[in-house]
């Protein structure tokens, strides 16, 4: 691809992987994950930060890719959905969202799991109050909501039994 004279060298850390792009330090990093790195969880929805379908983690925060530029997410661990597991070992909160049946369209699926993982690693059991506070900002027009919530309640559970297990090796 053919980029413009002002194109600047830059190294993301997406998924534990160092890359090399070149691009306007400026570019929205969605753009960049999805053109360059060919990486299509993140989700181009609004284009102004709204309705969280491009949300990635970014040093463990969710962050809205779609204005977030290069420059701000250079040299620090990005993490998008393909990041969190693997269509053999799917992560805790990819299974719960399957298990609940937590979609409809799933457009708003990335930012959900994603969101949803963040609170997860920042409070293991969250309330039910919590769980709406945290998603609030992350839209779904199919109405599925009841089920992404008890998602990220059976989410919850199943990372508590994975941390109960990896304590049982390790005694």
């Amino acid at each position: 691809m053919n980029r413009p004279s002002n194109s600047t060298p830059l190294t993301l850390n997406v998924n534990g992987a160092t890359h090399f792009v070149s691009a306007d330090a400026d570019t929205p990093l969605l753009y960049l994950l999805r053109n360059d790195l060919a990486l299509n969880g993140p989700k181009f929805g609004c284009g102004l930060g709204e309705c969280g379908a491009c949300t990635v983690l970014l040093d463990g925060m969710p962050t809205r890719s779609c204005v977030t530029t290069a420059r701000v997410a250079q040299g620090r661990e990005i993490t998008t959905l393909e990041g969190l597991g693997t269509r053999t070992a799917l992560h805790p909160v990819q299974r719960a969202f399957i298990e609940e049946q937590a979609a409809q369209c799933g457009y708003c699926l990335n930012g959900m799991i994603m969101t949803a993982k963040a609170l997860l690693d920042r409070d293991p059991h969250p309330s039910v109050e919590t769980i709406r506070c945290e998603l609030s900002r992350n839209l779904c027009r199919c109405g599925t909501h009841v089920e992404i919530v008890r998602a990220v309640q059976r989410a919850a559970e199943l990372l508590a039994v994975c941390v109960a297990e990896r304590e049982g090796e390790r005694a």
